[in-house]
């Protein structure tokens, strides 16, 4: 059956989409802001053909409204590199938080990458990262993709090559099971928090790189990454000696389906960490620290 965004069930379709359309854009983006603005603009060109009767029936709402959404991120990345050139110190994916409540819309949201696999689509292109995350995370096959980016097939083959290739070399490891995860990244923080030096260099890999995302409004520990077991321990004990006795608070949630570290000041969030394990499993290869307080502005005090 054939329907247009006239029906009385546009709003309902629009809706019945949302958490895919949410999960693709995101993917594409690594920042939830952008990702929202581009669904609210998805939703006025969806509902603005209730006006333009002439434009005719819509076949697939789903492949439609995925269409439109693509198109919205593509056109975004050129701003988001715009403010890459004079973003101050690393640039990391905005998280995007889930808690127990929220059980619902993380099952729904399941297909978001890791924190890592973003950072590492962030060099792809953008013709290239929306084949990556459609063809990859999504499961569109390479015809369908054609239809969505206006490329031939053979192009869009060439294009999941090149991406594949690209993400294959620097692709992080695979994701360590959920509780392993969780329990290594409480270690870490406990110890980090703490000024615990031997805790830390115990639960660190020897090339243990971190990463601090400050945006230049946020406390920052280096504005670029930091490298090695040793001094990336010793980074963490010199900010615990500068920080308040109890005037920090903990909290553990997850970001796209991995287990972080929230820190609280009072109500107001200070940092997003996320680990990322080495291969053997029980220790620490990637941290990833988010302190700019625009991409925390929507966690709240959960």
């Amino acid at each position: 059956m054939t329907s247009t965004p006239g029906d009385a069930t546009a709003t309902e379709q629009f809706l019945g989409h949302r958490e895919l359309l949410f999960s693709v854009v995101y993917n594409m983006l690594g920042s939830v802001a952008d990702t929202e603005d581009a669904l609210q603009e998805v939703w006025l060109s969806w509902s603005a053909r209730r006006d333009r009767p002439a434009a005719g029936p819509v076949e697939n709402a789903r492949a439609y409204l995925v269409r439109m959404a693509v198109n919205q991120a593509l056109a975004r990345r050129a701003d988001l590199s715009r403010r890459r050139e004079t973003y101050v110190g690393p640039w990391l994916p905005e998280p995007l938080i889930t808690v127990e409540e929220d059980a619902a819309a993380a099952a729904e949201r399941a297909e978001s990458l890791s924190m890592a696999m973003l950072v590492v689509l962030e060099t792809l292109s953008p013709l290239e990262r929306a084949v990556f995350v459609l063809h990859e995370v999504f499961g569109y096959g390479h015809p369908e993709i054609a239809g969505i980016l206006g490329r031939t097939p053979a192009a869009v083959r060439q294009l999941a090559a090149r991406a594949r290739r690209h993400v294959h070399a620097r692709r992080p490891r695979r994701r360590a099971e959920r509780d392993v995860h969780a329990r290594v990244t409480e270690r870490f923080a406990e110890a980090a928090l703490g000024g615990d030096l031997r805790a830390l260099l115990e639960v660190l890999a020897p090339d243990v790189t971190l990463w601090t995302d400050g945006g230049g409004k946020g406390p920052a520990t280096s504005l670029r990454p930091v490298h090695g077991r040793d001094r990336v321990a010793a980074l963490f004990v010199s900010v615990a000696a500068t920080l308040p006795d109890g005037g920090l608070d903990l909290r553990y949630r997850r970001v796209a389906g991995d287990p972080c570290a929230l820190v609280f000041s009072g109500d107001s969030p200070l940092a997003v960490v996320v680990v990322e394990l080495a291969p053997d499993g029980e220790r620490i290869s990637g941290i990833y620290s988010v302190t700019n307080p625009d991409k925390l502005a929507g966690i709240g005090s959960r």
